[in-house]
């Protein structure tokens, strides 16, 4: 059993490139195990305004393409731009459909024009990028005035049952530390953009065993890439203690993994 849990973040960073050869790996995988990723774009989806009928869409980390078809279904008149860092979901998901255009990019740097989208959608992508608040310029950079920012990204206490378990067993980095929710708070505060709403809200999968969140974890692209992460396999020893740890935390519907979501829609003002 290889060691798997999510890239770091700060204190530490993944190299981008390894991010995106990770999920390109994944990519023919990734939407049979993307429950948690569904259901918070979903909500995501849900919380754009009514009302709002973006000309022009960006789907930022579009993965495999999945809410950019979901965009273009909801928008089908709209042009939409779908862009991710990782070149094996571009090519899964271009023959899917859903957007105009596929770009290879990064949310730091975006490939586009000022003021080129009414809206940019992106959900559980933030969390790989270092600089957020390099993110939030960029964004602000592309929209248009009146246009709307929505993400969901994970912060601190995702996981944290992983995280607890792995700790009783050794020292080193097994789970990612994500970005407090205050520090999100902040940076968007200073963004130039207006906080619609923002919020997190925790989200609970269940799974038969260890085994089974690992393997789903490897899966999704999301295994383990922090500097001071063991290297190779991990023994059988600190696996079954793992396993014993992790076992604490059983509830009556499986062991629990907890996802804590940021939610937050931010528009720039006209």
């Amino acid at each position: 059993m290889t060691d798997l849990s999510l890239p770091n973040l700060p204190g530490g960073l993944p190299d981008k490139r390894q991010v995106a050869a990770s999920f390109s790996r994944a990519a023919a995988s990734y939407d049979s195990v993307a429950e948690l990723q569904r259901d918070v774009g979903s909500e995501l989806l849900s919380r754009l305004p009514e009302d709002f009928v973006p000309a022009r869409w960006l789907d930022m980390g579009c993965g495999t393409g999945y809410f950019s078809r979901a965009l273009g279904e909801r928008f089908p008149d709209a042009n939409g731009l779908a862009l991710d860092i990782a070149e094996g979901m571009l090519n899964h998901a271009r023959p899917l459909g859903g957007a105009t255009h596929f770009i290879a990019g990064d949310a730091e740097r975006l490939p586009l024009q000022d003021s080129a989208c009414d809206l940019v959608f992106s959900s559980l992508a933030v969390q790989w990028c270092a600089d957020f608040a390099s993110v939030l310029n960029e964004v602000h950079r592309v929209l248009k005035p009146g246009g709307i920012f929505a993400f969901a990204s994970l912060c601190v206490g995702t996981l944290y049952e992983l995280r607890d378990s792995w700790r009783q067993i050794d020292g080193m980095v097994h789970v990612n530390r994500f970005r407090e929710f205050g520090v999100y708070q902040q940076l968007c505060a200073g963004s130039g953009l207006k906080v619609v709403s923002l919020e997190t809200n925790p989200h609970v999968l269940h799974y038969p065993d260890v085994r089974s969140l690992t393997h789903e974890l490897k899966a999704l692209g999301a295994h383990n890439l922090n500097p001071g992460r063991p290297g190779g396999l991990t023994g059988r020893a600190r696996i079954l203690g793992l396993i014993e740890a992790y076992e604490q935390y059983r509830q009556a519907q499986g062991l629990p993994a907890t996802y804590q979501v940021v939610y937050a829609v931010l528009e720039k003002p006209l």
